[in-house]
C-alpha cells in the first residue's frame, strides 16, 4: 500500500505535459492534477493517500513502467538513447548513413541533416562547443519517436 503510495506521490511531481502520456483512469488522473493544486501541508497528505487508495484498483505496471521512462532508468531508454549517439557517430563519420536513415525515415528533412552534419564536423575541427552535434542528436531523436508513435 506504501508502494502504491508513493508510486501515486511520483505521478504529481510530474509536469501536465508528462503526466499527459501516462495512461490511467479519469478518476486517478483528476485526483493528481486536484494534489499538485494543493500547497497545504494536510490537504495535500490527505490528497496523496486518496490517491494510493485509489492505485488500489489499478494495475501499476504500466504506471510504474511509464514513470521509469520518463526517469531515463529504463532498460529500453537507455538502449534507444545509445544507439541514436552510434547513429550520430556513424553519420558524422559516413554520410552515405543518411541512406539507411532515408529507408528507415521517409519524412526526414535531409538537406537540414546534411547541413547539421557538415556544421557538427566543422565545429570538432575548430574546437567550438558542440550546439550542431547535439541538434543533430535531437532531430534524430525526434524521427525515432515519430517512427514509434506511427507504429503504436
Amino acid at each position: 500500500m506504501d508502494a502504491l503510495q508513493a508510486l501515486g506521490a511520483r505521478l504529481v511531481e510530474l509536469n501536465k505535459d508528462r503526466l499527459a502520456k501516462i495512461a490511467m483512469p479519469e478518476e486517478l488522473r483528476d485526483a493528481v492534477k486536484d494534489a499538485q493544486r494543493f500547497t497545504k501541508h494536510e490537504a495535500r497528505r490527505r490528497q496523496l493517500q486518496y490517491i494510493g487508495r485509489l492505485m488500489r484498483d489499478v494495475d501499476p505496471a504500466p504506471i510504474q513502467a511509464a514513470i521509469d521512462e520518463i526517469d531515463g532508468v529504463s532498460v529500453a531508454a537507455n538502449v534507444r538513447q545509445h544507439a541514436l549517439e552510434r547513429l550520430r557517430a556513424r553519420l558524422l563519420e559516413d554520410e552515405g548513413v543518411l541512406d539507411e536513415i532515408a529507408r528507415r525515415h521517409a519524412t526526414a528533412d535531409f538537406q537540414h541533416l546534411r547541413q547539421l552534419r557538415r556544421n557538427a564536423i566543422k565545429e570538432q575541427a575548430a574546437g567550438k562547443p558542440p550546439r550542431a552535434y547535439r541538434e543533430l542528436f535531437r532531430v534524430l531523436r525526434e524521427l525515432e519517436q515519430q517512427e514509434e508513435e506511427r507504429h503504436e
